[in-house]
């Protein structure tokens, strides 16, 4: 995997637009004396298909998803 590339903030104000027109897939880091604090990716239309089935076998239930674990009388 190639390391994102890395700018600092004060080129990234004076070279915004040209960066941005040249922003890869990989996206940027911005970085302020060497640390980093902003990612910019490009943008992407979220599809409505693209959520079907995202989190399938990441995800795992644990207990009742039905209840609260809970007794309680609705009379009292």
């Amino acid at each position: 995997m190639i390391p994102m590339k890395q700018i600092a903030a004060s080129k990234f104000k004076a070279e915004c637009l040209t960066l941005l027109d040249e922003l890869s897939a990989d996206g940027l880091i911005i970085t302020k004396r060497g640390k980093p604090v902003a990612t910019v990716f490009p943008y992407r239309e979220a599809r409505p298909i693209d959520f079907i089935g995202a989190l399938k076998g990441k995800t795992k239930i644990k207990g009742n998803i039905f209840s609260t674990g809970r007794k309680w009388d609705a009379q009292s």
